[in-house]
């Protein structure tokens, strides 16, 4: 039975190889140019089966995703983001727009299947439901920027943009809510700035 049980385990407790670190943490950098060489549809579905499986609450997944690599898409989407931004990208294969759906309680029957009561908990409480929806969709904008780093590609993330005329252009019929940019790409001239310091463990660590 033991051995029934094991295999039945999530390989959860196996740590990430130090080659893995690297590429998800250690040695990751938010990338400023992009090559041209293409990323396929493959590479961004594979984004999002990798991302898809990371935790929200009570499973309800808000996160929605606009791949945009046209020049139409392009043309719609960066005169909305900050100056500094736009030429980061214009240079980049992909840039995927990352929302909220306002109404993502309506698949709680599906995805929380043991629970279903709760789509109609957050159709009665606009504030609950807004809450929820912001601060899941975030949680899974960060997984989203790892899952792109772990599909073997560089990740811009980008918060400068102007989310009322993104959420015009691409969500016109207000369901959608614009929470992230993240350029997709293939590293290009002179991709990263240096790393920056991050705090140190006495600053950040408590012990209770």
């Amino acid at each position: 039975m033991s051995e029934l049980i094991d295999d039945l385990t999530p390989h959860a407790t196996a740590p990430l190889d130090e080659a893995g670190r690297e590429l998800l943490f250690t040695q990751a950098r938010t990338a400023n140019t992009f090559s041209a060489e293409p990323v396929t549809d493959a590479e961004l579905v594979g984004i999002w089966e990798l991302a898809k499986w990371a935790p929200t609450a009570a499973n309800t997944q808000p996160l929605r995703v606009v791949f945009v690599r046209t020049e139409e898409g392009k043309a719609r989407l960066v005169p909305n983001l900050a100056e500094g931004n736009r030429a980061k990208a214009q240079s980049a294969p992909v840039v995927a727009v990352l929302a909220m759906d306002a109404e993502f309680h309506e698949h709680i029957p599906a995805l929380l299947p043991f629970r279903p009561e709760l789509k109609d908990v957050y159709a009665a409480n606009d504030g609950a439901r807004t809450s929820a929806a912001e601060f899941n969709a975030a949680l899974q904008s960060a997984y989203f920027t790892l899952a792109v780093r772990a599909q073997g590609l560089a990740a811009g993330p980008m918060g400068g943009f102007d989310k009322a005329g993104v959420d015009a252009e691409f969500f016109p019929d207000g369901r959608f809510k614009s929470v992230l940019v993240v350029n997709i790409g293939h590293p290009g001239v002179d991709p990263w700035f240096d790393r920056l310091p991050r705090l140190a463990n006495d600053d950040v660590l408590a012990w209770a």
